[in-house]
Protein backbone atom coordinates (compact mmCIF):
# COMPACT_ATOMS: atom_id res chain seq x y z
CA UNK A 1 0.00 0.00 0.00
CA UNK A 2 2.97 2.41 0.61
CA UNK A 3 4.32 1.52 -2.64
CA UNK A 4 1.05 2.49 -4.19
CA UNK A 5 1.04 5.78 -2.32
CA UNK A 6 4.79 6.55 -3.41
CA UNK A 7 4.49 5.65 -6.80
CA UNK A 8 0.83 7.75 -6.90
CA UNK A 9 2.41 10.84 -5.07
CA UNK A 10 5.56 10.43 -7.71
CA UNK A 11 3.28 10.83 -10.60
CA UNK A 12 1.31 13.60 -9.00
CA UNK A 13 4.03 15.81 -8.48
CA UNK A 14 5.82 14.82 -11.76
CA UNK A 15 2.35 15.61 -13.61
CA UNK A 16 2.06 18.77 -11.51
CA UNK A 17 5.92 20.09 -12.16
CA UNK A 18 5.67 19.47 -16.21
CA UNK A 19 2.62 19.59 -17.51
CA UNK A 20 1.58 22.56 -15.31
CA UNK A 21 4.60 24.61 -17.21
CA UNK A 22 3.55 23.53 -20.50
CA UNK A 23 0.04 23.73 -20.11
CA UNK A 24 -0.03 27.02 -18.13
CA UNK A 25 0.37 28.94 -21.63
CA UNK A 26 -1.71 27.48 -23.16
CA UNK A 27 -4.98 26.79 -21.26
CA UNK A 28 -6.70 29.90 -20.42
CA UNK A 29 -8.04 31.76 -17.17
CA UNK A 30 -10.74 28.94 -16.28
CA UNK A 31 -8.96 26.18 -17.59
CA UNK A 32 -5.82 26.68 -14.94
CA UNK A 33 -8.58 27.21 -12.69
CA UNK A 34 -10.09 24.20 -13.00
CA UNK A 35 -6.93 22.18 -13.49
CA UNK A 36 -5.57 23.83 -9.74
CA UNK A 37 -8.99 22.36 -8.24
CA UNK A 38 -8.50 18.98 -9.56
CA UNK A 39 -5.14 19.16 -8.31
CA UNK A 40 -6.00 20.16 -4.76
CA UNK A 41 -8.61 17.78 -5.00
CA UNK A 42 -5.83 14.83 -5.17
CA UNK A 43 -3.67 16.57 -2.56
CA UNK A 44 -6.72 16.55 -0.20
CA UNK A 45 -7.64 13.05 -1.02
CA UNK A 46 -3.62 12.15 -0.09
CA UNK A 47 -4.03 14.48 3.24
CA UNK A 48 -6.96 12.61 4.50
CA UNK A 49 -5.83 9.35 3.78
CA UNK A 50 -2.63 10.06 5.76
CA UNK A 51 -4.70 11.80 8.75
CA UNK A 52 -6.46 8.51 8.94
CA UNK A 53 -3.71 6.58 9.02
CA UNK A 54 -2.23 8.56 11.58
CA UNK A 55 0.87 9.19 9.60
CA UNK A 56 1.42 12.54 8.23
CA UNK A 57 2.77 15.79 8.83
CA UNK A 58 1.65 19.40 9.10
CA UNK A 59 4.37 21.55 7.40
CA UNK A 60 4.01 25.06 8.88
CA UNK A 61 4.84 28.84 6.61
CA UNK A 62 2.78 30.96 9.10
CA UNK A 63 2.48 31.39 12.94
CA UNK A 64 -0.46 33.38 14.67
CA UNK A 65 -0.18 34.02 18.53
CA UNK A 66 -2.58 34.32 21.26
CA UNK A 67 -3.55 38.01 20.88
CA UNK A 68 -3.16 38.05 16.97
CA UNK A 69 -0.12 38.78 15.90
CA UNK A 70 1.15 36.78 13.00
CA UNK A 71 4.80 36.30 11.62
CA UNK A 72 5.98 33.48 8.78
CA UNK A 73 8.16 30.95 9.91
CA UNK A 74 10.26 28.21 8.31
CA UNK A 75 8.12 25.16 7.08
CA UNK A 76 11.12 22.61 7.91
CA UNK A 77 11.31 23.36 11.79
CA UNK A 78 7.43 24.16 12.68
CA UNK A 79 5.61 21.38 12.36
CA UNK A 80 3.10 18.43 13.72
CA UNK A 81 4.32 15.34 13.33
CA UNK A 82 2.30 12.21 13.90
CA UNK A 83 3.31 8.59 13.35
CA UNK A 84 1.28 6.51 15.04
CA UNK A 85 0.91 6.46 18.66
CA UNK A 86 3.73 8.83 18.60
CA UNK A 87 3.57 13.01 17.74
CA UNK A 88 6.29 15.52 17.90
CA UNK A 89 4.92 19.16 18.07
CA UNK A 90 7.51 21.69 16.94
CA UNK A 91 7.90 25.78 17.13
CA UNK A 92 10.41 27.57 16.41
CA UNK A 93 10.88 31.36 15.48
CA UNK A 94 13.17 33.01 13.20
CA UNK A 95 15.07 34.64 16.04
CA UNK A 96 18.97 34.56 17.05
CA UNK A 97 18.93 33.07 20.36
CA UNK A 98 18.48 29.41 20.21
CA UNK A 99 15.78 27.88 22.47
CA UNK A 100 15.76 24.38 24.43
CA UNK A 101 15.01 22.85 21.15
CA UNK A 102 18.26 24.60 20.06
CA UNK A 103 17.34 25.97 17.23
CA UNK A 104 14.85 28.68 18.80
CA UNK A 105 11.94 26.79 20.16
CA UNK A 106 10.39 24.09 21.87
CA UNK A 107 10.04 20.82 20.78
CA UNK A 108 7.69 18.35 22.07
CA UNK A 109 8.14 14.72 21.62
CA UNK A 110 5.55 12.58 22.83
CA UNK A 111 2.48 10.38 23.35
CA UNK A 112 -0.42 10.55 21.53
CA UNK A 113 -3.93 10.08 23.26
CA UNK A 114 -7.25 10.86 22.53
CA UNK A 115 -7.26 10.87 18.95
CA UNK A 116 -10.14 11.87 17.11
CA UNK A 117 -11.21 12.59 13.88
CA UNK A 118 -14.22 14.47 12.72
CA UNK A 119 -15.74 15.61 9.73
CA UNK A 120 -18.21 17.79 8.80
CA UNK A 121 -21.16 17.93 5.92
CA UNK A 122 -18.22 20.26 4.03
CA UNK A 123 -15.71 18.15 4.15
CA UNK A 124 -13.47 20.03 6.35
CA UNK A 125 -11.68 17.56 8.82
CA UNK A 126 -10.65 17.85 12.48
CA UNK A 127 -8.43 16.20 14.58
CA UNK A 128 -8.31 16.43 18.41
CA UNK A 129 -5.81 14.94 20.05
CA UNK A 130 -3.48 15.25 22.93
CA UNK A 131 0.24 14.65 23.00
CA UNK A 132 2.30 13.97 26.00
CA UNK A 133 6.00 14.19 26.44
CA UNK A 134 8.51 13.77 29.15
CA UNK A 135 8.64 17.88 30.60
CA UNK A 136 5.45 19.01 28.50
CA UNK A 137 1.87 18.14 27.18
CA UNK A 138 -0.65 19.72 24.77
CA UNK A 139 -4.11 20.21 23.54
CA UNK A 140 -3.61 19.59 19.48
CA UNK A 141 -6.11 20.46 16.97
CA UNK A 142 -5.72 20.50 13.35
CA UNK A 143 -8.43 21.43 10.80
CA UNK A 144 -8.03 20.06 7.09
CA UNK A 145 -10.04 22.40 4.94
CA UNK A 146 -12.26 20.39 2.11
CA UNK A 147 -10.56 20.42 -1.46
CA UNK A 148 -7.07 21.27 -0.67
CA UNK A 149 -4.14 19.71 1.75
CA UNK A 150 -4.39 23.36 3.64
CA UNK A 151 -4.85 23.34 7.30
CA UNK A 152 -4.12 24.94 10.32
CA UNK A 153 -3.09 23.65 13.67
CA UNK A 154 -3.85 25.16 17.48
CA UNK A 155 -1.16 23.96 20.06
CA UNK A 156 -2.74 24.71 23.29
CA UNK A 157 0.07 24.15 25.98
CA UNK A 158 -1.05 22.17 29.41
CA UNK A 159 1.05 24.22 31.45
CA UNK A 160 0.17 27.64 30.83
CA UNK A 161 -2.57 29.77 28.22
CA UNK A 162 -0.12 30.52 25.44
CA UNK A 163 -1.87 29.20 22.27
CA UNK A 164 -0.34 29.39 19.44
CA UNK A 165 -1.94 28.36 15.39
CA UNK A 166 0.60 27.16 12.54
CA UNK A 167 -0.75 26.96 8.86
CA UNK A 168 0.44 25.20 6.55
CA UNK A 169 0.08 22.12 4.56
CA UNK A 170 -0.51 18.43 5.62
CA UNK A 171 1.65 15.89 3.64
CA UNK A 172 2.00 12.52 4.21
CA UNK A 173 5.13 11.31 6.74
CA UNK A 174 7.13 10.18 3.47
CA UNK A 175 6.74 13.04 1.75
CA UNK A 176 8.03 15.39 4.68
CA UNK A 177 10.87 17.59 4.86
CA UNK A 178 11.39 18.75 8.57
CA UNK A 179 14.46 19.29 10.92
CA UNK A 180 13.52 17.98 14.14
CA UNK A 181 15.37 19.75 17.19
CA UNK A 182 16.08 18.95 21.02
CA UNK A 183 13.40 17.10 22.50
CA UNK A 184 12.56 18.29 26.35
Amino acid sequence: MKIFIFLFTLLLSVMSNSVSAQVSDEMTAAERKAFQEKLDSLMFVEAEKAILDKDFTLEADKVEFKYGQTAFVNSNTNFVSVKGDKSVVQVAFNIPVSGPNGIGGITLDGNVSNYEIKKDKRGNIDVTMNVMGTGISAMVNISLYSGSNKASVTISPNFNSNRITLTGIVVPSFRSRVYKGSSI
